[in-house]
């Protein structure tokens, strides 16, 4: 075990390692680790930002507000995330566990909790609060992101989880207070 990774960690991580290297070996199925590493790349912020714009573009000056208000709440999320980063440190599955792949390039060195997994359940319940229509899309994205994460080898699923609840309760949340 590195150096780095925080003692409130170490039993987690000792109780994961098993899940994750097992997770990881999907890798070895050419189609699913290229799907896996887009969905990846997509939370990486393109699939947010694309978004982002159209909205705008395909519901007129109706969308700017609903646009703002996923943006605004995108950017607390950034904020938070990087501050459980901080204060939280924890050593990503492959730094850790001998035998666990690292597919592509973390955005940064903390596993804890995941920034992409709250920005995709906030963007999915966020989008579907304002157009349910879109759950169908979003939400499988949602767990293709959340689920490239762990196989990917960046993740231990504990991270993936508090990241899966942080994001639903950021979008809830942040949604309720617009409809007060």
């Amino acid at each position: 075990m590195s150096g780095n990774t925080a003692s409130q960690f170490y039993w987690a991580d000792a109780a994961e390692a098993n899940l994750c290297l097992c997770l990881n070996r999907a890798v070895r199925f050419a189609w699913l680790k290229l799907y896996l590493r887009l969905m990846s790349r997509l939370g990486n912020g393109a699939l947010w930002y694309i978004t982002l714009l159209a909205l705008p573009l395909l519901g007129g000056s109706a969308a700017l507000s609903m646009t703002l208000h996923i943006g605004l709440t995108a950017a607390i999320g950034v904020v938070f995330y990087k501050v459980c980063k901080r204060l939280l440190v924890r050593d990503r599955p492959f730094v850790t566990h001998q035998g666990i792949a690292c597919i592509g390039t973390p955005l940064d060195s903390g596993s804890f909790p995941s920034g992409h997994t709250i920005h995709a359940v906030c963007f999915a319940v966020m989008l579907a609060g304002y157009e349910p229509s879109t759950a169908a899309v979003y939400v499988p994205i949602a767990i293709s992101i959340a689920l490239s994460r762990i196989v990917l080898g960046h993740h231990y699923p504990s991270d993936v989880i508090a990241g899966g609840i942080i994001g639903l309760a950021l979008g809830l949340g942040s949604l309720g207070l617009a409809h007060l």
